[in-house]
């Protein structure tokens, strides 16, 4: 297996993926209204955490979402702490 991880965004499941060769480790789930993604949920599977894994995951989701011109309701915790941490997206917040 690859030590390699790749985030992409999978619209038919309105969610980021993490993976990590070609395990699926980490995902972040968000619904779409106009202009607005609601990020919900963050999850990475137990087994690779501790990490940096949902740090890595969450940059990039929220990097693509600026990117898309989207801005972000973070309801999710983990989200939402992310934000708080890196005031340069403090613009993004819905």
């Amino acid at each position: 297996m690859s030590d390699e991880t790749t985030v992409t965004r999978n619209d038919a499941r309105n969610r980021y993926e993490l993976r990590l060769g070609d395990e699926l480790i980490g995902r972040v789930d968000y619904r779409i209204d106009g202009d607005v993604m609601d990020m919900y949920h963050t999850e990475v599977d137990p087994a690779h955490g501790g990490n940096g894994y949902g740090n890595r995951l969450v940059a990039h989701a929220v990097a693509d979402a600026a990117d898309t011109g989207l801005m972000i309701r973070p309801t999710c915790p983990f989200i939402a702490t992310y934000l708080d941490r890196h005031p340069e997206y403090a613009e993004l917040r819905a």
